[in-house]
């Protein structure tokens, strides 16, 4: 940087994370390792999943009841011979080959559908009599069937590469017979507290001092998106040790500080930052809490200097460093997007920046609601301890009436 107003560029909310997510854009990890399947939980593809056979691989019934040749309920009710019985994973060989005019057999949900018929009759809907039974409901051709590679051909691509492993994942991956994947290793993330009013834990904090709490947050919301957080010492005001304390962060893939980049005398980090030849791409965004955010790269390494007040730490971490830790992680990009609510009661604010405001979501399927939890600015723990979510009010709103729709972002 030559000049300062190079650096200093304040950026509404829209633009700061549009930058960001053109930075993640570039990133492509390669680190890879092998790990049993429900050891990769929560991790990152680093190779697709492909189906080794049709899925489902044959006609699969999908309800109990009986396979029936649909055009031999043309008139009801009718009345058809039942010649066996199909349970799910068993071989039917003990069957004719084709099921024949008149005839019907008695089928379980997961069972495969005979030769034959092209449909299955609900139980509900029948009254067994010794060897026939009675049908009351007619059914149209491939009603209660799931035909044979309906939800994939043998060799289609269920898992993309670079796709979160969740519930819905692990199962697609343990149908297609995998049961070690290759996933990307996870990201270290350092994690910096800065400030001489910040103390470990475990010590006993003077009247002016404050435990560290942003490390372990931060810490929670690393591990939750993938990372592998690296806890430092608290850095104090004083730049020779800061540097050095930056210096060993940026070893990391992702380094995190949190504290020192607002404007007063003390806040040290884009100074130390300016001299290890950063570059930076925002200083501070157009939102409440975390105006004073900080983004740049310095020796290869993306940093993000983070609001030390608390609730700051936690909303600027999830806006705007979480895209970078998934992508470092591996994960394909994604946009931000919200929910919605009504407002219980109404919300004042101010115009002209973005607000996230701790919030409570009540209410359940379409009639939920939205509430401020009352906070004393973004240093109150406690407040958001108590919300579940965030408040988003746009830059040119002033007043949101009762009842009115305000975006919803879940903690």
């Amino acid at each position: 940087m030559t000049e300062d107003t190079d650096k200093a560029q304040v950026l509404s909310f829209e633009e700061a994370r549009a930058v960001v997510e053109g930075q993640a854009g570039l990133l492509h990890p390669s680190e890879t390792e092998t790990l049993a399947l429900l050891d990769a939980i929560g991790r990152v593809l680093a190779r697709a999943v492909a189906a080794d056979r049709d899925l489902p691989p044959f006609p699969r019934a999908t309800r109990d009841g009986y396979a029936v040749r649909s055009a031999d309920l043309a008139v009801l009710p009718a009345r058809l011979q039942v010649i066996g019985e199909i349970r799910a994973g068993e071989v039917p060989d003990h069957l004719p080959s084709n099921l024949s005019h008149g005839q019907t057999i008695a089928i379980m949900t997961g069972a495969p559908v005979p030769s034959g018929a092209d449909a299955v009759v609900m139980v509900e809907f029948t009254a067994k009599k010794d060897k026939y039974v009675e049908i009351t409901k007619g059914v149209a051709a491939g009603e209660n069937i799931v035909p044979r590679g309906a939800e994939a051909h043998q060799g289609a691509i269920l898992l993309d590469k670079g796709t979160r492993l969740n519930d819905a994942a692990i199962a697609l991956a343990a149908s297609a017979g995998r049961s070690q994947i290759l996933v990307y290793r996870r990201p270290r993330v350092a994690i910096l507290a800065t400030g001489d009013e910040i103390v470990d834990i475990d010590a006993s904090p003077s009247p002016t001092q404050i435990r560290n709490s942003n490390s372990y947050s931060l810490a929670v919301q690393v591990k939750g998106a993938g990372g592998e957080p690296e806890l430092a010492p608290v850095a104090p005001d004083e730049p020779r040790m800061l540097k050095q304390l930056i210096e060993q962060g940026l070893r990391s893939d992702l380094l995190l500080i949190t504290g020192g980049v607002s404007m007063g005398r003390y806040d040290l980090v884009e100074q130390v930052l300016d001299e290890l030849r950063a570059e930076f791409f925002f200083t501070g965004a157009k939102i409440q809490p975390g105006r004073p955010i900080v983004f740049g790269k310095a020796r290869g390494k993306y940093v993000f200097g983070l609001p030390g007040n608390p609730i700051s730490t936690m909303v600027t971490f999830e806006l705007f460093a979480r895209p970078i830790l998934d992508a470092l992680a591996g994960m394909s990009p994604r946009k931000l997007r919200f929910l919605h609510a009504r407002a219980k009661t109404e919300i004042r604010v101010k115009s002209g920046l973005t607000r996230f405001l701790p919030a409570i979501l009540t209410g359940e399927f379409e009639n939920t609601y939205i509430e401020l939890v009352p906070w004393q600015g973004s240093g109150d723990i406690a407040a958001v301890a108590r919300a579940n979510c965030y408040a988003v009010i746009a830059p040119d709103r002033e007043r949101i009436a009762v009842e009115e729709w305000v975006p919803v972002m879940m903690k």
